[in-house]
């Protein structure tokens, strides 16, 4: 394990690390279609997942101009509709803000409260800058600072997103430590010079052989003790 007592700064990804997105949008679309059964929410759920990967991956492509969650998560709610027969536009409309109402992990509000008595601690998510100010709110994350990546209007693992923690950061990417779920999200943060944590998560992207991150944790408690303990 790479030593980890030059660290400044600590930055989490959001989605599936500290909120439990599957499980907010399933709840959302059950509540906007009441008659769907368990395997008709995890086909909807599975079309509004495929749709979002789909299109953030075209803006990376550059196949599509840069669009906000809030955008795209629309077209996903309406797809969901188009799917369930679903035509009421206040239901389609609330369905559409499902990634605003995301639960927090067990772990994350007391984590991120005591992680915060000792490091600055910044948010740097791909949920755009209304949809990540919602979350925020709804889940009682508390950043110091909530980083949203429409300000460069790109996707994570976009090299300019990291960039953005890193001049918020004011020091050195060596001495920025960023947490993830997701071996893909650490990956692009290990390519700007960021220090990484990998945290375990039921719905992360778990590391792959070759991957080397400076720190791993089961939970977002074991990560806090090891940092705090300096």
């Amino acid at each position: 394990m790479a030593e980890i007592c030059d660290i400044e700064v600590v930055v989490f990804d959001v989605l599936g690390t500290m909120v439990d997105e599957p499980s907010g949008l399933r709840a959302a679309i059950r509540e906007a279609v009441p008659a769907s059964d368990d395997e008709s929410a995890d086909e909807m759920l599975t079309l509004w997942q495929q749709h979002v990967e789909h299109e953030q991956q075209r803006i990376a492509q550059g196949h599509r101009e840069y669009a906000s969650t809030e955008i795209i998560d629309g077209e996903a709610a309406r797809r969901v509709a188009d799917h369930a027969g679903l035509a009421d536009p206040a239901t389609v409309a609330r369905l559409a803000t499902a990634g605003q109402r995301l639960p927090p992990w067990g772990d994350s509000v007391a984590g991120l409260e005591r992680l915060a008595k000792q490091f600055p601690v910044l948010g740097l998510s791909n949920a755009g800058r209304t949809a990540l100010l919602r979350l925020n709110a709804h889940a009682g994350l508390r950043w110091h600072q909530a980083l949203s990546s429409e300000a460069v209007l790109a996707y994570k693992p976009a090299p300019e997103v990291y960039q953005l923690a890193i001049d918020t950061a004011g020091c050195p990417p060596e001495r920025v430590l960023m947490v993830a779920a997701h071996a893909w999200d650490l990956r692009g943060a290990q390519a700007t010079g960021m220090r990484t944590a990998y945290v375990q998560r039921p719905v992360g992207d778990p590391p792959t052989s070759s991957d080397v991150f400076d720190l791993r944790s089961s939970g977002l408690d074991e990560l806090v003790t090891v940092l705090t303990a300096r």
